[in-house]
């Protein structure tokens, strides 16, 4: 996709404007001669024709390729129209390629009354009559009749009725027609038209959404910059042909500000009506206009709405590589010595094509120096066109909201959305409206629970920062870059504008500073000084600090002066801090507390005074032994989090007062015994995460928590269990909330018995996880859990039976690996949406996994609604089935795919048999995986599936499978016709992959799933089997 650089040279399908249809021996020297004249003078390309091409009793093809290329015939009707079959045969046509190509078609009537057209009478009634005495055939003659009455039907003109039938300017106003027609040409588009086509079918899609008769409004929406306008010509030149009229208005917020909505109206109006006499005095006057005059009409408008909306997507790797090249180098790729330089620059345009565009044509023809000087710079000062276009959507911004897109853009980025609104919120500012206004304009965007910006529009955004006092960054609002940062705070050049602070941990290492560095940034609300060492009177801080991060604060008891009064988040994670001398009353406003990781924090702070605060962390802290009872205080407390507080062995009781409570964890507090009795009381708890705890017994009022929804109860894994729970088996759990979506019971050395009933009838249940139990089977089926996504019972060594899983239509993870008495599962073949499944170790069970069931037509893997294309299975084998007829003894294989043009490709199964490796501990962290590569094809085009699953020690061999649709995309869109040479083969620093197999999928033209053999190249496995030796 481009947004610069637009292309003059693109044409349409047409060789001709207009086509002339007429009775040669009436007006060839007269009006029609006339007319031809006229239209070719003002610029109309014309085709009349020769009398030699009226020869035969049928018009020739050289007639016929004329008419269809032409955009626009005129007919002539004169009172000998009729008596000529080669002009009858030659309308036939028009009207044909009026149906088939959407061509306009303008009937004359000269001399002749319309009427007599119509209804074939008068002279053209005389003259049909005397053709069907010269014999032809009945069938002709209907399609004669039957066309001549559709073209007088059509709008046209009457000589007679217009300009009291004064042909001069009778002509006239036919050629002012034909060229308002003749000028409804394509709309250029782009120098470089990299991946238009594919997103033009996505909004063809949404368009033919609906009934055929019914109104279509799809926007456009995204980042400036990302080719909405591109994208917006592209679909117009695909589709305008299809309507009545068309119309694409430009720049309609200038338009719209500059001259007012009015004229607008005036415009579209006379655009689609092809005239310049509507005049709009008002807006509704437009309004009621508007759907007056094109209420009947099939109409394509251009304009921006929100009823279908379409996001323009970012351009993928490879498209950005190909996009920046054709424009840096005029190639689709870079020179090798450029290679690292332009995917670095790749990188930081991000897909966005305005960006990839002006930094592509801004390089054309430098030296490789000279790209590394102007990348350094524009790192830290954005290319002023990008600047220029992505400021649009700024400029258009509240005050509120532009500041609110500064503190992210120099602070915020990447950080939770909740905290962000809390600590903007603090400053005065109405964050929700405002970040809501920012993802709507695409300034920002929502990821899970996060805020992020694209790079370039957080750069855009941290610019106008800069220019705020471009030599004297100790006059700028927020500070952000380390070495201004450091330049600032080491200078003591701060000032009362500065209101944000960000200093990197690396830029002042090993630098001590005094409060005072600080005493003029009066206005200071949100500031970062991660394992910053700073002495001096705190007093001199900012007292509008409203967020404060100090992560490895060196301090051992903050300060009872601390400036925290109006302090809503404050970040102190891996502090040495072992008292919080700091009285809370005075924090009245905080509302996140997290110390976590403050291994010498033996005690909590009295909490009393601090009613607001609403989340407190305190993970890690593994020296923590005394949780103050005023906890109990913190009426609007909501997550509480106590992970891997290995000496806490008690939670006060006062810790059930907390209504508002919705998260508890306790996961790894090992020496915690016990739990509150009253901990039922907690009525708004949904959120129970007890694991590798002492607890064996939870208190009987857990059954009263009627919202939970995580319940997390044991081990996490085998070992945890020997070590702690194998001391005191834990105690059942009676009953449980139907609310409950996540149920984690691991590693207990629960029975059957053990196991609560109540989990079959859970309809909310998706994740289950039972893994590490004693039972034989499940005291319940899967019949009710109509949600269940993800299936755990890994090391579940008595299982024997297991209840179908057919009915798991949700699902996608199942792991049963280490079950090793279990000897049959039934039911795979029909989990649509199953992604993964683990048998690992089930030596008992038989391998499920043959030719069938990857045929299943219930595992619709080439119709899968979810975005994950295919399905990776591991279990215990060392074989590869005879079904994956292409095999080697090999960690990799090279093979040409095969050529079957009436089957369509479906997928591809690669099944390999893997061995252990002894790897040593640190080097054991890099991936492995097998890489798909098509040979002769850009490296970016390349797809690496990563192991999912390690194979231990005591495990020689495994078999790893891995289903790809290719339908899904699984080679980053590459098209595979046939003929095509794939490799595929292990990467990571030890070779684990022993034998490889493959199969091939094909879909015939009754949507059968068959497989065809791949050619394999078995001298390169030869080789590359030696090479490993």
């Amino acid at each position: 996709m481009n947004t610069q650089g637009e292309s003059s040279t693109t044409s349409s399908n047409f060789s001709y404007d207009v086509f002339l249809s007429f009775r040669g021996e009436d007006t060839r020297k007269t009006f029609t001669g006339h007319l031809y004249y006229r239209l070719c003078q003002v610029g109309i390309n014309t085709f009349i024709d020769d009398e030699e091409l009226r020869k035969g009793k049928v018009i020739s093809t050289e007639l016929e390729k004329a008419i269809e290329e032409s955009r626009v015939s005129i007919v002539v009707f004169s009172k000998n129209y009729a008596s000529s079959s080669w002009c009858l045969d030659e309308l036939v046509k028009i009207l044909e390629c009026k149906d088939k190509l959407k061509q306009i078609v303008l009937p004359i009537f000269y001399d002749v009354h319309p009427s007599h057209v119509r209804k074939q009478t008068g002279c053209f009634g005389e003259a049909l009559a005397m053709l069907m005495e010269r014999s032809f055939e009945v069938e002709r003659m209907k399609k004669w009749t039957d066309t001549l009455t559709q073209a007088a039907n059509l709008s046209g003109w009457d000589l007679q009725n217009v300009v009291d039938g004064h042909e001069s300017k009778f002509i006239e106003s036919i050629v002012k027609q034909v060229l308002l027609e003749v000028n409804q040409t394509p709309l250029d588009v782009a120098w470089h038209p990299v991946g238009v086509d594919s997103r033009v079918e996505d909004i063809e899609l949404l368009l033919q959404k609906g009934c055929v008769d019914e109104v279509r409004m799809v926007g456009i929406y995204g980042v400036g910059g990302i080719g909405k306008t591109t994208l917006a010509k592209a679909i117009y030149n695909q589709i305008f042909r299809q309507f009545d009229s068309s119309c694409f208005l430009s720049d309609v917020r200038s338009e719209v500000e500059a001259f007012g909505l009015v004229k607008l109206q005036d415009k579209l109006l006379n655009q689609i009506l092809k005239t310049k006499d509507v005049k709009v005095s008002s807006v509704s006057e437009g309004v009621n206009l508007i759907k007056a005059r094109l209420g009947s009409k099939k109409v394509l408008i251009i304009l921006d709405d929100e009823n279908e909306r379409y996001k323009a997507k970012l351009l993928n790797q490879d498209e950005a590589q190909q996009l920046f090249s054709c424009h840096a180098f005029s190639s689709p790729s870079p020179p090798q010595e450029y290679v690292e330089l332009a995917q670095s620059i790749i990188k930081y345009s991000g897909g966005l094509p305005l960006a990839l565009v002006t930094l592509g044509s801004h390089l054309q023809g430098r030296s490789v120096e000279e790209w590394r000087y102007e990348f350094k710079k524009l790192r830290a000062i954005p290319h002023c066109d990008i600047q220029k276009i992505l400021k649009i959507s700024f400029d258009g911004l509240d005050c509120d909201t532009q500041s609110v897109f500064l503190d992210i853009a120099c602070a915020f980025h990447g950080f939770f959305e909740d905290e962000v609104i809390k600590t903007l919120n603090a400053c005065g500012f109405y964050s929700e409206s405002a970040i809501s206004t920012l993802v709507q304009r695409n300034l920002l965007q929502r990821d899970w629970r996060y805020l992020v910006m694209h790079d370039l529009v957080r750069d855009m955004g941290r610019e106008i920062v800069r220019m705020e006092s471009p030599r004297d960054s100790g006059k700028r609002s927020r500070l952000f870059k380390p070495q201004e940062v450091r330049d600032v705070l080491q200078g003591n050049k701060g000032s009362e504008k500065v209101e944000v602070l960000m200093v990197d941990p690396g830029a002042l290492k090993g630098v001590n500073l005094s409060t005072k560095t600080f005493k003029k940034m009066k206005n200071l609300r949100v500031l970062k000084i991660d394992e910053l060492h700073i002495n001096g009177d705190f007093e001199l801080l900012s007292k509008e600090l409203r967020w404060l991060s100090w992560q490895k604060c060196p301090l051992k008891c903050i300060p009872s002066h601390f400036p925290a009064e109006k302090l809503v988040v404050l970040k102190m994670q891996g502090s040495n801090i072992q008292e919080f001398g700091a009285d809370l009353k005075c924090c009245k406003s905080l509302k996140k507390l997290d110390l976590s990781d403050s291994k010498r924090l033996v005690r909590t702070p009295n909490f009393n005074g601090s009613r607001s605060l609403e989340t407190l962390w305190l993970r890690g802290c593994t020296s923590l032994t005394e949780i103050h009872e005023s906890i109990g205080n913190l009426h609007r407390l909501i997550d509480l989090d106590f992970y891997g507080c290995k000496k806490l062995t008690y939670l006060p009781s006062s810790i059930c007062h907390l209504k508002s409570l919705r998260s508890l964890g306790i996961r790894w507090c090992s020496s915690l015994q016990t739990l509150p009795v009253e901990l039922g009381e907690m009525q708004g708890l949904t959120s129970l995460l007890a694991s590798d705890t002492g607890i064996v017994h939870l208190p009987g009022s857990v059954e009263m928590l009627k919202d939970l929804i995580t319940l997390e109860v044991g081990s996490r894994n085998l070992e945890a269990k020997r070590s702690i729970i194998s001391r005191k088996r834990i105690h059942r759990v009676e009953s449980l909330s139907s609310s409950i979506s996540s149920l984690i019971l691991t590693y207990c050395g629960f029975s059957e018995a053990d196991i609560p009933r109540d989990i079959g009838s859970l309809s909310s249940l998706m994740y289950l996880n039972l893994s590490g139990n004693s039972f034989l089977c499940l005291p319940f089926d899967f019949s009710k859990l109509q949600l269940l996504e993800y299936l755990c019972l890994n090391d579940c060594e008595n299982l024997q039976t297991l209840p179908s899983v057919s009915n798991l239509e949700k699902l996608w993870t199942f792991e049963i690996a280490n079950s090793k008495k279990l000897v049959d599962v039934t039911g795979l073949d029909n989990l649509p949406f199953i992604e993964r499944i683990n048998m690992v170790n089930c030596t008992s069970l038989q391998n499920p996994f043959n030719e069938d069931f990857f045929s299943a037509p219930t595992l619709p893997f080439q119709s899968r609604k979810n975005p994950n294309p295919g399905l990776e299975i591991y279990l215990q084998s060392n074989e590869i089935p005879d079904f994956c007829i292409n095999r080697v003894t090999s960690s990799s294989i090279c093979f040409t795919m095969p050529t079957h043009n009436e089957y369509k490709f479906l997928g591809m199964i690669v099944w390999c048999v893997r061995k252990f490796v002894k790897v040593p501990t640190s080097r054991g962290l890099h991936p492995r995986g097998l890489s798909f590569n098509v040979v002769g094809r850009m490296p970016s085009k390349c797809y690496h599936w990563r192991y999912d699953y390690e194979i231990h020690a005591r495990r020689a061999e495994l078999s790893c499978v891995l289903y790809r649709s290719y339908l899904q995309e699984p080679f980053y869109g590459q098209i595979m016709e046939g003929g095509e040479k794939m490799q595929i083969a292990e990467f990571g620093e030890e070779s684990t992959v022993k034998k490889i197999g493959i199969h091939l999928l094909y879909l015939d033209e009754h949507s059968n799933v068959t497989s065809f053999p791949a050619i394999v190249d078995h001298s390169h496995s030869h080789s590359t089997t030696e090479s490993s030796q």
